[in-house]
């Protein structure tokens, strides 16, 4: 894997349900380092703490490798790097080789692969067409949120080196279809229950699942 672009975004304000709201996904490609930190990455607008930032969501990263099937689907948007939100647009992330829990080494940064993207309204907003959620969650390839270990700068053309795998967990695409499935496999589930790449509360909410 390596980083093809790398996008912080200023704060933006949309109207949904006539009320304001203002959002950090309409980001842009700085064509420069940018600093992950363990919290959120440095100049990036993060709005929603709740949902996004903080230890388990410190970065986001989205695969250039699907960007061909959505500009198909969406050719009359203005495309650039960054449109699905991300702080790191890669190429060759594959969501069905990468593993929950598994550390990298990027740049000055060490990193840990956590959750992937759950899509919100924010994305709707901006692709103008509220459907892109169900198409979103329907691809399977939602790229995922990062746990920094390590601080440092990452910039484009950085590659990613397996540091560490962790043992019996399953990956950020397994996640994925765990996540929305109506009928759920109790071996990822407790997979996913005793991995501590993932924060307490999703590893709560897959336990009750087992009940």
């Amino acid at each position: 894997m390596q980083i093809t672009s790398t996008n912080i975004a200023k704060p933006k304000t949309i109207i949904w349900r006539k009320k304001e709201v203002v959002t950090g996904i309409y980001k842009t490609p700085t064509n420069a380092p940018i600093f992950l930190g363990k919290s959120d990455v440095k100049d990036d607008e993060v709005t929603d703490r709740k949902y996004h930032g903080g230890e388990f969501k410190a970065c986001y990263l989205f695969s250039e490798d699907y960007y061909g099937y959505w500009k198909n689907l969406y050719p009359n948007l203005k495309w650039n790097w960054g449109m699905f939100g991300e702080n790191l647009t890669v190429s060759g992330l594959d969501e069905t080789k990468i593993f929950v829990g598994d550390i990298y080494k990027v740049g000055e940064a060490k990193i840990q692969i956590t959750q992937p993207r759950e899509p919100c309204f924010k994305l709707g907003a901006k692709f103008g067409n509220q459907n892109i959620l169900k198409k979103f969650i329907a691809h399977g390839h939602p790229g995922t949120y990062i746990r920094v270990l390590e601080e440092g700068y990452v910039k484009p053309g950085d590659t990613f080196t397996l540091v560490e795998r962790p043992e019996n967990s399953l990956t950020t695409a397994q996640l994925y279809h765990l996540i929305f499935a109506k009928t759920k496999d109790k071996d990822l589930l407790n997979r996913a229950t005793k991995n501590n790449a993932l924060p307490e509360r999703a590893r709560k909410e897959f336990m009750g699942f087992l009940k």
